[in-house]
């Protein structure tokens, strides 16, 4: 399966949801999360992933962290409690949606 327009509307919540699960993480190790979870299905690429952790930082639902590891620098994120709060109202979301989804999808006919 190829990434599609419905991963790209996910992005913000898989985001929120792998670090909400972790403590903190940086961009690469988000990317290889989402390829070990959907074994290679789903690949989320740098141009995908950093504008999308910019501007949850930017709303506030992230706090950056910075450290020297092996001399070179590495961007930490974590949640904020903002960003914790986010995260349970996209999740919640994401589950009204698939529920939609699978009664369009799949509908259950009825006789009368």
């Amino acid at each position: 399966m190829k990434p599609s327009s419905l991963y790209k509307g996910s992005l913000t919540t898989i985001i929120l949801k792998l670090l909400n699960e972790h403590d903190k993480m940086y961009g690469y190790e988000i990317t290889q999360c989402v390829k070990e979870i959907t074994k290679g299905q789903l690949k989320i690429t740098e141009g995908a992933l950093y504008p999308s952790l910019h501007k949850l930082k930017a709303q506030g639902f992230l706090d950056v962290e910075i450290l020297m590891i092996a001399n070179r620098t590495r961007k930490y994120y974590r949640l904020t409690e903002e960003g914790t709060k986010e995260t349970v109202k996209k999740l919640a979301e994401l589950e009204d949606y698939i529920a939609i989804m699978r009664a369009l999808v799949n509908p259950k006919f009825r006789v009368d």
